[in-house]
This record gives structure tokens, sequence and C-alpha cells, in this order.
């Protein structure tokens, strides 16, 4: 049985309950989303965008999905080890798939600013909701909005700034409150909506954490539009265990003369898709996409980007850098499309990556697509190991292999934090990377990785 055929017959049996815990402007995409789904089923590594990561295993199994909606109890605070010091954020939870309303953060938002559940604001997911992230293209993202029945909205009006970060806790919990039987690995389809009127400003932190010590399937949809002169700062830190399973779809539209910062910071994972579409709908916008992998053992990080410059006058620039140690595999597919009349484009593109043993594979495809004449593009990939000049010249001096290495392995990455605006995130990062380098990052209660 092809893998996609049980989520097939689950939405066929269980639809009206999906539909029952949902508000309608989410149903309203719901049924079209599955036609979408059933017409194009899991791509296989045959198609171009999925080609290092088979889709078809790893929804393979037979997940639980919790469409009844029940209590899963959870103190957010006794789960969440993982904070960043003197960040000063403003911290909200999401659990598996759904806003945490019990505890919000007693900091007052400027006026008109929304941070909370997509169910309790229909009128925003009718207008923009599913607008970028067409079904018809990604079969990702139309099981996501066939099954999605909560999410996150965050919401700027105009010209307003939000001076304090916000940061979003994931958390992914299995145990129901009074669990009579055994609890099965869990799915969960979280949905994300942000949208940020004329001159509006915002930074947000996502951190990823598991909870329990299960096998979790988590997908992602997160939509982004960023109007006339806003500023959107994005992070994405995933910290879960080897059992996690994140395929994560961003879509972002960029108005004109609006900034956009995008970073993805891997530092423990069992199998990560992380996808971007960033389109420039508006002149003299501009992007910086970041990403940082560290993966050992046999994690799997596969990191697939697409910039599309549709006016004239935009930039774009992108650097994405792994370290992968033992059986780890890595993936990096960038494409800039530069489409008919987008003069004056300018973009950069570079993916590095270090192998630190020759088990570990790493595979990169930077590509540019341009149908204008008046651009100045460029791109350029390398894979590589650690200097032997350098680690002899450390070990000349008494430095030992190993501290040679993560000399050598921190030196590399951190270009890339080096890059973060947020000084506080910039400072615990290093940190935590050094403490990762070295096998002792702290993990969440329940993952057991560092017991």
């Amino acid at each position: 049985m092809a893998s996609e055929q049980q989520y097939i017959d689950l939405y066929e049996q269980a639809r009206q309950m999906v539909f029952d815990h949902a508000p309608e402007a989410m149903n309203a995409v719901r049924d079209q989303a599955f036609e979408d789904f059933k017409a194009q089923g899991f791509p296989s590594k045959r198609v171009e965008r999925y080609k290092y990561t088979d889709l078809q295993k790893l929804f393979a199994p037979d997940y639980g999905v919790n469409i009844n909606r029940l209590e899963i109890p959870v103190d957010p605070y006794e789960a969440f080890h993982c904070d960043v010091p003197n960040l000063s954020t403003s911290l909200y939870f999401v659990v598996n798939d759904a806003f945490y309303h019990k505890v919000q953060p007693q900091v007052h938002l400027p006026e008109g600013v929304i941070v909370g559940s997509l169910r309790d604001n229909p009128g925003f997911i009718a207008k923009y909701y599913a607008r970028l992230a067409k079904t018809s293209e990604d079969a990702v993202t139309a099981l996501n909005t066939m099954l999605a029945q909560d999410g996150l909205l965050v919401y700027v009006p105009k010209n307003v700034k939000v001076d304090r970060a916000i940061q979003v806790i994931n958390i992914l919990k299995a145990t129901p409150q009074n669990a009579q039987r055994q609890v099965p690995d869990l799915m969960v389809n979280r949905r994300v909506l942000i949208v940020l009127e004329e001159g509006a400003e915002i930074k947000m932190l996502f951190c990823d954490h598991a909870a329990d010590d299960k096998n979790f399937l988590a997908t992602q949809v997160i939509e982004a539009y960023v109007g006339d002169n806003a500023s959107l700062d994005l992070y994405c830190l995933e910290e879960t265990h080897a059992k996690n399973v994140r395929v994560s779809n961003v879509y972002i539209d960029q108005q004109a003369n609006s900034r956009v910062n995008h970073n993805v910071i891997t530092l423990h994972n069992g199998t990560t898709r992380n996808k971007l579409d960033l389109t420039f709908s508006g002149e003299g916008a501009e992007c910086a996409c970041y990403g940082c992998v560290i993966a050992d053992k046999q994690q799997h990080v596969d990191n697939n980007t697409l910039i599309v410059h549709k006016v004239p006058h935009c930039t774009s620039n992108e650097l994405y850098k792994y370290v992968l140690d033992d059986q780890a595999v890595g993936a990096f597919a960038g494409r800039v499309l530069v489409e008919h009349g987008a003069q004056k484009t300018t973009s950069q593109m570079t993916n590095q990556n270090l192998t630190a043993t020759r088990e570990a594979h790493m595979f990169t495809q930077p590509m540019l697509e341009i149908y204008a004449d008046d651009v100045k593009c460029a791109h350029g990939s390398t894979v590589g190991q650690l200097n032997d000049a350098a680690l002899f010249y450390m070990r000349q001096r008494g430095i030992s292999l190993d501290e040679a290495k993560l000399l050598l392995q921190n030196a590399f990455i951190n270009e890339v934090i080096d890059h973060m605006q947020l000084e506080p995130l910039r400072d615990r990062l290093h940190y935590l990377v050094e403490k990762r380098f070295r096998g002792e990052l702290n993990k969440c209660e329940g993952c057991k990785l560092c017991k």
C-alpha cells in the first residue's frame, strides 16, 4: 500500500470529526486540499525538489493523529528548559499543533498586535489562509491543510514596531489526559500565519522541543505576508531528538522595500526536511537566508530553497553551512529564479560543508535560472574535511586532536551565527553549538539524550 493511502482513508472516515473541531474558515479549503493530496500522492525521490529525502518512507508508519482534540496535559515551563537568558522575549507555547491558552506572557503588546490562535481569529483565516501555500503544488502542504485544525496567528498592523521579540516554543507531547492504554506514536500538523502590514516590524524565534520519548512526525506550514517597508526576522531553532521527523514548508511573500531575515538552525534532530519558498512581489525588497546544521550519528537534514525574483531591484543572499559527523546525511538544494523583467537583481548563494568522517555524506545543488540580462548573480558550494595543516599546527602547540577539531568546527559554523541580529540569541547559540560539538547539549525533559 502506498504511504498516502492511510491518510486518504483517515480523512474519508473521520472527515466530520475533523470539521467539528476546526473553525469554518479552515474547513473552507479542506476538501480541495484533500483532492489535491489524492491527485499528487507523496513525491518520490525522482521529483527534483525531493530527491534527497524519501517522503514516502517517512510517512509510511502508522502514526496516531489527535483529531478528536483530546487534552494533552503539559506544564510548558516544566517541559521547556532550553530558554534563552537575557533575550527578554514574550514567551508563547504551541503544544503539538494548538496554541496554548493557559499560560500567557505578562507583557503588553502594542495596540492592534495579535499573537494567538487561528481558531479565535476567523477573519484573518478567510483573507490570508492557504493563499501562499498552494495545495495543488505540494503534497505535504496539501496534507497539512486537510488535517490541521488550529494554529498560530501573528498580526502586526500598519507602522507598528514590536520591540520585544516573540518567542514561540513548539512542544511535542504524546500522552493525553487519563491515558488508559499505551500511547501511540504521534503525528501533528502545525500551522502558522504571519501578517505584517505596511511598515510593521517584528522579530520571531520558533524553538522546537520534544517532551516525550516517542516517535513524532510533525508537518509544519508557515505563511508570511510582509507588506511594503515591513521587516520580519524569523528564527527557527530545532532541538528535538533522534525519534523526531520534521517536515516544514515556509512560504514568504515580500512587497516593495520590505526586509526579511530568515534563519534555520538544526542542533539536534532525527530527520528534518525544510523547504523555503520566498517571492519578491514588490521592488526594492531584500532577504537574507541563513542555515546552520550540526548532525551526527544517523541524523538527516535536508534544506531546499527557492527564491523568485519577479520584479526589478531586489536583493537576496543565502548562506548555509553544515558540519556532519559519523553517518549523518546532509543536503542543500537552492534555486534562484530571476523572471523576465526582473532587472537590477542582486543575488548570492553560498553553501559550505564539512564532513568529519568518510561515512558522512553531503549533497549540494546550487542553481541559478535567469531570464533577465542586467543582473548580478553568483553561487558556489564546497564540501571538504578539516584542514590537516591547521590541525597539525594546533597539535604542535599542545592542543589535543579532539580540542583542535572542536575549535575548527566552531570557527566554521560561527560565521552563520554571527549574521543573526539578536545579540543575546547569538551569544546563546555560540554556547549551545560548543556544547553540541562536545556532546554535552542539555535537552528537554523526557528526550533521554543527556541521561
